[in-house]
């Protein structure tokens, strides 16, 4: 039926993908609009879902409620089932798909693979404006592509080759720079005993990768040649060679593969509390990986400076490790400015591609090339970024690979956008509660605050349950042994009754949380610290 205007159909595409749940007037905004967003967008809302409604209901009067589209607290909702959602459909067949699979029952996994394939009609969100439509259209695209080539192996372990040949040349057709179609494609047709166009798959994908990249062919395409060259018997193997290939983790020389890189800085001493932000985070990365598998799951830490952002992170990173076998990216984003400026998304780009082995001599120069050549890189790979102090949502989203990986980041500022559009799980992090700050500051102080229930108290109120101010107090409790625990716990309390300017108080926070750090070059050390420094966490 006739849906309107673009932005028309983008309102029905945004509630169609959430069908049964209230969407806010703002989320909706967000989703149509990129960029400057004009004064009457709210009114041009109201008025599309107005055009909706007579599209959907033509025999509806304008007096009666609508009963498919229907306008709920501040938002609308568009009453359906999911299961009527082709890309909801598409999405559950590809899980029991994949399901079957782990099962050990591979016809049926095929079965579910072709049905959740032949739902597709060309491009999701074909014609469909705005930001959320466009991250989906990519989402979407990348899911369908890593459900052909799931697919195409459980046919190559099934013995049927020639069968996913057609298939995998108009995938390739589709994105060709997308390595494990090519490593797929070489395999079908070496095993269809079309050994010369096998060859000159790969002899087209590292000209394209050279003219395109600059780069070679990756270490699994690079072998996959060499071993049909040599007509190795493993190829002829059918349940080895058709798993999909496993990422190099030394060179011939036995160099460490840079590919691979380990960079997470290691937790904070002493981390305590934050269980259930934690465990919630945990269980939804987890969920949005299975379920969807090809798009990459978002999580976003905000909050001011003090709270425990990057440790609250960190202590994430470190407990998903065992997902993402491919290694660790970390990059300081200096978004804080207390080490210079803040990077570009063209310099951490650089920063992240040197991390994974890209010499700056074919480093790409533009930003278009440098985001090109990172997501080509991390495609298909399980790897963890990590993204500190974030300036804002168009710092990031270049960062953000395609495909498997998970992203963690954090920042000072509420990133509600990169939640709208890109489907982010943002958290805003507040104080530690008391028991969890007593906690702390007791295991971080020596032992001098054993049995000293009153004084922690007071100290914790004081520094109001924000990790880095804790951190302090107990460093200074630490240094000064020989002072009394009652004089200190009443210069904090001195401290924190006198009044200073903002911008002296922002001075000093920066100082304390480059010492915090290990950034700063001339930070005192705690026990030389004037308690006015302390008392400026306390007050952010």
């Amino acid at each position: 039926m006739p849906l309107g205007p673009p932005k028309q159909r983008a309102v029905l595409a945004l509630l169609a993908s959430r069908a049964g749940e209230v969407v806010g007037v703002d989320n909706i905004v967000d989703a149509l609009w990129d960029g400057d967003i004009p004064q009457t967008a709210t009114n041009g809302v109201h008025t599309y879902v107005a055009g909706l409604r007579r599209a959907l209901e033509p025999g509806r009067s304008r007096r009666e409620a609508g009963a498919i589209l229907t306008s709920v607290s501040g938002g609308y909702c568009l009453r359906m089932d999911p299961e009527q959602v082709d890309a909801t459909l598409f999405t559950r067949r590809h899980a029991r798909a994949r399901r079957s699979r782990i099962g050990g029952s591979p016809d049926e996994a095929v079965r579910w693979y072709e049905e959740a394939l032949a739902l597709w009609r060309g491009d999701a969100y074909s014609g469909v404006p705005g930001p959320f439509a466009a991250v989906e259209r990519t989402r979407l695209r990348d899911l369908r592509l890593t459900a052909v080539e799931e697919w195409a192996a459980d046919m190559l372990d099934a013995g049927r080759h020639a069968e996913a040949v057609t298939e995998l040349s108009a995938a390739v057709g589709e994105e060709p720079l997308r390595e494990k179609l090519r490593w797929l494609l070489m395999l079908t047709l070496y095993r269809s005993g079309r050994q010369a166009h096998a060859l000159a798959v790969y002899t087209e994908t590292r000209q394209l990768l050279n003219r395109e990249l600059g780069i070679e062919p990756g270490a699994e395409l690079r072998s996959l040649h060499q071993q049909i060259l040599a007509g190795h018997p493993r190829l002829r193997r059918e349940g080895e060679a058709a798993a999909a290939p496993r990422p190099v983790r030394r060179h011939s020389g036995g160099a460490p593969d840079l590919s691979r890189p380990v960079q997470l800085p290691p937790q904070a001493r002493g981390f305590v509390g934050r269980s259930a932000e934690l465990a919630r985070f945990e269980e939804l990365l987890d969920d949005e990986r299975c379920v969807y598998g090809a798009s990459t799951p978002i999580a976003v830490v905000d909050g001011p400076a003090g709270v425990g952002k990057t440790a609250f992170v960190l202590e994430l990173a470190h407990r998903l490790l065992d997902r993402f076998p491919d290694g660790q990216l970390y990059v300081d984003l200096c978004g804080t400015g207390r080490q210079g400026r803040p990077l570009t998304a063209s310099d951490a780009l650089e920063q992240l591609l040197v991390s994974l082995g890209v010499e700056r001599s074919r480093m790409p120069a533009d930003m278009a090339g440098r985001t090109t050549l990172y997501r080509s890189l991390l495609h298909g790979r399980r790897m963890l970024v990590v993204l500190d102090e974030a300036l804002g949502a168009d710092q990031l989203r270049p960062l953000i690979p395609r495909g498997s990986s998970c992203v963690l980041a954090t920042g000072r500022q509420r990133f509600s956008g990169l939640a709208a559009r890109d489907g982010a799980h943002v958290l805003t992090m507040g104080p530690l509660a008391d028991h969890d700050a007593a906690s702390l500051l007791t295991s971080l102080c020596g032992g001098r605050l054993r049995g000293q229930e009153a004084a922690a108290v007071r100290l914790v109120r004081l520094c109001g349950g924000l990790p880095l101010a804790l951190r302090i107090a107990a460093e200074e409790l630490s240094a000064n042994p020989a002072v009394p625990l009652s004089a200190i716990v009443e210069r904090f309390a001195a401290a924190c009754a006198e009044r200073e300017s903002p911008r002296k108080r922002e001075a000093a926070l920066i100082r304390l949380v480059e010492w915090e750090s290990g950034t700063g070059r001339e930070a005192p050390a705690p026990a030389q610290m004037e308690m006015a420094d302390v008392r400026t966490v306390v007050l952010r």
